[in-house]
């Protein structure tokens, strides 16, 4: 397949848009009849933890492990005119020319003579290289070089409806995932209660350092992709011990299901785990739909109700620009709405319970190989009882 065209109906996540000329490994169709794709994370495990992030323009790397491009001599741009001796001869002594209405006539550099391999990968067309599952794995060779124990194994979707977006990786998975790294005493033998977790990828990382891991989401289809991607990485949870429960947690509904013969519903043993452990509450890109950011918030309350102990929810979101008709203005309404709740919530007064907000800095060393970027945000949301005290944290995230 030379060249993929996208349906205006769909939503491709940043973290496939940017490195679009690179190999993709199409392993299987799903329940749905979308392609799904197989895409390895190089976790730096033995980077110097103080080295710096680079949220201002730095970077680690640019994408999944596969997309990166080779870096080798020469391959940096060259510098402003070189290679370009001909034109730039060409050009002396001829004065500035005008066009018919007077304005100056600049003759831009002809696309064939630019760089053969610019600084950075190109925006401008998406055309992935799709390759399918009767042809070598192109992950193969990159893995044995690597430590298993290096490499985080992702199977996902691309360009999907908007309704299926959870089966993507985005950026703020990856920033989460960052942050639980670098915080690894503080999930250390921990519950964990992952909303909206979509491929899996954040309770993952949770489950190299926690007890139990209930990753959760809505729609059995990507349930099951929850539950390939545990299973393809279970040699790193395994060495940290951690478990990971994949169920359904509907944010519209009041209860969690029971019955056994729905797929991914809770067994009483494991409810009364999770009201009774759990300590820390993931989500990680969820804030993209206004509804959708008012049931996940009243989900939090409720949880937060029934939870024996308190609890500190980390919350990755992506502060996207948009412009809209509305404001004749680029404006960022969804991530204003999270805020809103965030204030919200602050403000609350509800007996002995109470919350605190707090947002983190993006500062963290990088422990994941992606491209961070300013928009990235990470906020903790602590719930507070009188009796115990807590602290509580937002995370934003690309």
């Amino acid at each position: 397949m030379d060249e993929v065209t996208f349906k205006s109906d769909t939503v491709l996540s940043d973290v496939h848009l940017y490195t679009p000329n690179h190999r993709h490994f199409m392993v299987r169709l799903n329940g749905m009849g979308q392609p799904v794709f197989l895409s390895q994370f190089k976790l730096l495990w033995n980077q110097d933890s103080q080295t710096d992030s680079g949220t201002e323009g730095g970077r680690h790397g640019m994408g999944p492990a596969e997309e990166t491009p080779p870096s080798r001599p020469g391959s940096a741009r060259p510098p402003l005119g070189s290679g370009c001796s001909s034109d730039i001869t060409s050009q002396e002594g001829v004065g500035a020319r005008l066009d018919e209405d007077g304005d100056l006539d600049v003759e831009r550099r002809p696309r064939a003579a630019s760089d053969p391999e610019p600084a950075g990968p190109p925006r401008d067309k998406v055309h992935p290289t799709i390759l399918t599952q009767e042809e070598d794995d192109p992950l193969a060779d990159e893995a044995q070089e690597s430590s298993p124990q290096d490499i985080i194994r992702i199977e996902h979707t691309m360009a999907t409806p908007l309704e299926d977006v959870g089966k993507q990786v985005w950026r703020g998975a990856l920033l989460l995932a960052d942050y639980i790294l670098f915080q690894r005493d503080v999930f250390q033998g921990r519950t964990v209660l992952e909303l909206g977790a979509g491929t899996g990828l954040a309770s993952i990382i949770a489950a190299t350092v926690a007890r139990t891991v209930y990753c959760t989401d809505v729609g059995t289809d990507l349930l099951a992709m929850c539950q390939r991607n545990i299973a393809l990485n279970s040699h790193l949870t395994a060495a940290g011990g951690g478990v990971v429960k994949v169920k359904e947690l509907d944010w519209l509904k009041d209860d969690l299901c029971t019955d056994p013969e729905v797929p991914f519903s809770w067994s009483q043993e494991d409810v009364s785990d999770l009201y009774s452990h759990t300590t820390i509450l993931l989500a990680a890109e969820v804030f993209y739909d206004d509804d959708l950011t008012d049931a996940l918030f009243k989900t939090l309350s409720r949880l937060a109700h029934k939870l024996k102990n308190a609890c500190t929810a980390i919350l990755s979101v992506e502060k996207r620009l948009n412009f809209t008709l509305r404001h004749l203005d680029v404006t960022c309404e969804a991530y204003d709405h999270f805020r809103s709740w965030l204030q919200r919530l602050e403000r609350l007064a509800d007996g002995r319970l109470r919350f605190a907000v707090e947002p983190v800095e993006a500062s963290f060393p990088q422990l994941l190989v992606y491209e961070r970027i300013q928009q990235l945000e990470e906020q903790h949301m602590a719930r507070k009882i009188s009796s115990l005290r807590k602290s509580a944290v937002t995370g934003h995230g690309t």
